[in-house]
């Protein structure tokens, strides 16, 4: 940079800074500027004799000035023969003292434009600048620039005082372009977070919705009567994992419920075909003369039976639909299990006798207070002693007991008779059941007894226990104890 013309005052305050303003003279004095030295005494006392040599060396003016009354010690006015003024480090007063009237000039500037130019910088805007608050314009600075530009300027503060202000100038122009600029990153970045935004939504509603489009699925084939299909294990989503196995656990539950439908409609189609065949067949054999006459009484009597067989198994059936919809808060009372237990044993003597069985009662007299119905608790002691007198051996005892432990009655029907395999013991609480075995032997059963006696029992949320070994079957179950009181 060319500085040929240029008056350039520079201050010194120390020996240090001499030094250095040394230095700086020769650089300036390169560069074709003149150059006037001003210096403080204190700063003249201290600076060395190489030093001074140094700044001699030059046809450098060197001024004094006393910072005590503010004259220079020169007849030259320096503020208005200096163009620019560079000061080596120097206490705030020196510095402002220094500055004096020179201070409106331009004297630093980091805009190659203005290089080579004397610039006067505006009285409004160094006021503006040099206030205690940040200053900010729209301006020219008095015609330094053709167009207008945007200027904020802030003060130089050194130990309290204000000695000088910084400018920072950039062009309208690139202003509006950088605020274009940043406006067009907004909305770019806003319209690339909406993209993203809309791709994660839409990937998470197919994920979500998915699982539904399934659920929708199966139901429609659960309608059909498909009971087969079972929902995915959506792994990571915590709600939609839940939703699927209580789906699963729903199907499982279906399945169960229309296999046991099925096999009900089975087992009661074949219990219902048997007599109605037999009752047919006879009767049509009575009918066309295929009986001869001296043989129909007797016929007619096996008629007769299958008839009854046949009320007794609707019968059964209506009392086990019954069961299944009765309201046991209404019912269930405390009562003696021990005379419930007389009573059955009263009403089954003459089949027991007929069987040429004997009983062994183990009943106390004082009697056993429990919680239920008397009625249904009744019905499964009666359906029980009839099971074990059915398949016991001619000529066997029978028992039937009852004892309590904690907070239970446990009532035992034993028999004597074939031993039940253990795969057929979990089969004998199901509708319809029947050995192959008790086919044979027992012509009169339905084969809902004992499930008769399982409905009950899981009404009233008590547990029975099969158990059948070297030929003795017993059949325990538990009744409540009321309140661990007996019958007096």
């Amino acid at each position: 940079m060319s500085l040929e013309g240029r008056h350039i005052l520079l201050g010194i305050t120390g020996s240090i800074a001499a030094y250095k303003a040394a230095i700086l003279c020769r650089l300036l004095k390169g560069a074709g500027a003149e150059v006037k030295v001003v210096m403080t005494p204190l700063a003249k006392q201290f600076i060395t004799p190489l030093t001074m040599a140094t700044l001699s060396k030059h046809p450098i003016l060197v001024e004094f000035f006393n910072p005590e009354n503010g004259e220079w010690n020169s007849h030259v006015s320096l503020g208005e023969w200096a163009d620019c003024l560079l000061i080596a480090p120097a206490t705030a007063n020196t510095l402002g003292k220094m500055a004096h009237g020179i201070a409106d000039n331009l004297l630093l500037t980091t805009d190659t434009t203005l290089v080579n130019r004397v610039l006067t910088v505006p009285q409004d805007v160094a006021e503006g600048a040099m206030s205690d608050d940040t200053y900010a314009v729209r301006t020219t600075l008095g015609d330094i620039y053709e167009d207008t530009h945007f200027v904020v300027g802030v003060p130089i503060v050194s130990e309290g005082a204000t000695v000088g202000f910084v400018l920072a100038v950039t062009g309208a122009r690139a202003l509006t372009t950088m605020w274009r600029t940043f406006i067009g990153l907004f909305f770019m970045t806003a319209v690339t977070v909406l993209l993203l935004s809309f791709v994660v939504s839409a990937w998470v509603s197919m994920r979500q919705s998915r699982p539904i489009h399934e659920m929708a699925e199966a139901t429609r084939r659960f309608a059909e009567g498909n009971f087969d299909v079972r929902m995915h294990n959506y792994e990571g989503v915590t709600e939609i994992t839940e939703l699927a196995e209580s789906f699963n656990n729903m199907a499982d539950s279906l399945q169960e419920t229309e296999r046991q439908r099925r096999e009900f409609i089975a087992n009661a189609s074949h219990e219902l075909k048997t007599p109605m065949t037999t009752i047919a067949g006879y009767t049509d054999g009575i009918l066309d003369g295929t009986i001869p006459p001296e043989q129909e009484k007797e016929y007619l009597r096996i008629i007769s039976d299958e008839a009854r067989r046949l009320s007794r198994l609707v019968r059964r059936m209506l009392e086990v639909s019954q069961l299944q919809s009765r309201d046991l808060t209404r019912t269930k009372a405390p009562f003696d299990v021990c005379e419930s237990m007389r009573r059955v044993l009263i009403s089954m003597e003459k089949k027991i006798t007929d069987r040429g069985l004997d009983v062994d009662a183990d009943i106390p007299d004082s009697g056993i207070m429990v919680l239920g119905d008397n009625d249904l608790i009744t019905q499964v002691i009666y359906n029980l002693l009839e099971n074990a007198a059915k398949f016991a051996r001619k000529g066997s005892a029978l028992y039937l007991g009852v004892t309590t432990l904690n907070g239970k009655a446990l009532i035992s029907v034993r028999n004597e008779g074939e031993t039940i395999p253990a795969e057929e013991i979990p089969l004998l609480f199901e509708r319809f059941h029947k050995s192959d075995k008790s086919r044979s032997e027992d012509k009169d059963g339905v084969g809902l007894g004992l499930y008769v006696v399982k409905t009950i029992l899981d009404q009233h949320k008590e547990h029975i226990a099969v158990t059948s070994e070297n030929g003795l079957t017993t059949f325990t179950f538990s009744v409540t104890l009321a309140g661990g009181q007996t019958a007096q």
